[in-house]
Parts: structure tokens; sequence; C-alpha cells
């Protein structure tokens, strides 16, 4: 029997990382993986509306698990900052006296309510915890053998930690595991849990690209050949401005940055036109050149 979700994609993934989608439908059914996309759900907030207006932001996310409710699913996601800004509005929302009910006074007027039953989800954590990393393992046909991988949580996919209870925010280890059981060798480095800058870009540029910069040297200085991230603003501020960003830091970076779903995908066989990976700023070559190269080698007698 399929593992269900209602499935909110968020912003980035219908807009500026589109491959995040693609490669995300192109690998839940080979996880046993059924969803059910969320069409009328709205932006998370992201932490802009939260500031602008805390009632509303609440609502808007509301809004979003009342819709997952009426279905009988939780909800998954495939952003990190959408994971964390949902999963801090949800325990709010269940936990703070009066909050669901104030909150609701609010939906009444599209004539839905929440309930408070609906966990928030990401892919990540999915794939860990609920499809189970041996279940993973059995579906690798091209393994990452020889290719040094450097995880990259970002802020959100971790915190605020008192409310996932997924992974720690100081030492994770999911990215590590899966990284490991697609037969990758996981990259040690403090950056990985910092954040990518992309929160800042626009009002503080240069200091975003310097902690960018920072965060992909140090990874390519330990030996990284790529990154993975399962958050789409850190793979925009990693990939689409690695360039401004490996100025910052006086380095010419040519990091490649996968989608956690990228790296799923080419693992379990998914050729690279399915997953979008043509789409990347910077080029991926080396990987599906690795990768093209492993899947036509004959497989050994055993």
């Amino acid at each position: 029997m399929p593992l269900k979700y209602a499935l909110y994609p968020g912003c980035a993934a219908k807009g500026a990382t589109p491959e995040l989608y693609q490669s995300t439908m192109a690998i839940i059914g080979r996880l046993g993986i059924e969803v059910v996309e969320l069409g009328a759900a709205s932006c998370c907030g992201a932490g802009v509306v939260g500031e602008a207006d805390p009632d509303v932001a609440l609502a808007l996310n509301a809004r979003t698990f009342a819709q997952a409710e009426q279905l009988g699913l939780d909800v998954m996601t495939i952003c990190g900052t959408c994971q964390g800004v949902m999963g801090a509005a949800n325990k709010r929302l269940k936990q703070e006296s009066g909050l669901l009910e104030r909150t609701n006074r609010l939906l009444q007027q599209d004539g839905i309510a929440y309930r408070g039953t609906v966990q928030v989800k990401h892919l990540l954590w999915i794939v860990v915890r609920e499809v189970g990393l041996a279940k993973l393992a059995s579906l690798v046909r091209v393994p990452f053998d020889d290719l040094r991988i450097a995880p990259f949580y970002g802020c959100y996919i971790l915190r605020p930690s008192w409310d996932l209870g997924f992974d720690d925010p100081e030492n994770p280890t999911s990215l590590e595991k899966v990284i490991q059981t697609v037969k990758g060798t996981p990259v040690p480095y403090a950056g990985r849990t910092k954040c990518c800058g992309f929160p800042i870009i626009l009002e503080k540029e240069a200091i975003a690209m310097a902690m960018a910069g920072a965060n992909m040297k140090e990874a390519k200085d330990e030996g990284a050949d790529f990154m993975v991230t399962p958050c789409p603003l850190c793979h925009m501020s990693l990939d689409i401005y690695q360039e401004r960003a490996g100025q910052a830091v006086k380095t010419n970076l040519n990091l490649p940055i996968l989608h956690l779903p990228q790296l799923l995908g080419l693992a379990m066989g998914v050729p690279a036109k399915d997953l979008g990976l043509s789409r990347h700023l910077v080029p991926v070559d080396s990987i599906i050149k690795t990768i093209e190269k492993r899947r036509a080698e004959p497989t050994p007698v055993q």
C-alpha cells in the first residue's frame, strides 16, 4: 500500500526552480509515494508575511492545513523553508490557547476550518522515516561510488528544533544517511547547517554572497564533487548566485548543486532529462557523465 500525502510544492518549485517539482514527480512513484497536490494552497509566507501581519500568515497556513485535513492526509513539502515556516505555524496553532479558534474565524469566509490534526513532513523526513533507508537502498541502480557529496541543510529544515524533532539542528545526520545509502561519501564541513544567505540577499547582497561563498568554498576545500540541498531557496543562492558568491570569497567555485530528488533520481536510474538537470546555471555535466558511464557498464556476475 503506497504512502499517501497532500503535496504542498511551495512557490519556488513552481517558479524559479521548476526542476525541483519535475524531479520530485519523477521519483515519488518509485519510492511508493502517492500524492494529491494542494492546487488551491497559497504561499506559506516564508517569514515575510509573518513580519507584516502574523495573523494573516497563520491563517494562510491554517487554510493549507485544512485542505489537507479534508483529504485525511498529512502535508508533504519539498521546500526546507516551507517546512520550517509551516511547522512552526502548525505547532502554534495546536498549542497556543485560543489561537486556532481565532484563526478559524478568519477562515470562515472560505467556509473552511482547521481542527489541528495534520503534520507537515518534508520529503527528506519521509524518505528517512517512512519510506525507509532499506527500501531506498533496494532502489539504487546507479551508485555514487567514489563521489564526495556535500550535504547542505540550510536553516529552516532543522529549525525550530523544538517543533520538528526530526534531526539534531547542531549535528544532523539525515542527509548524510541518504548520501551513504546511494553509496556516495558525505563531506563533513561546518557550513552544512549555516544560512545560505538567501533571506538577506535583496537588502545585504554583499553579506549574503560572502555567506554562500564561504559555505561552498569550505565544502570544495574538503574535496566535494557537488552539493545536495533539500531547500530550493538554498539552491537558488548556491546555484544562481554562485558566480557572485565565488567572487566574494575570491574563488572559482564551479560546484554543482543538486536538489534532493535529483540525487535520488539519478541513483535510481531516472534519466537526467526527466530530472530537469539542464536548468542549472552551474553545469552538472560532470555528474551526468559519471552516472551515464556507470549505467552503461555491464552488471558483474554474482
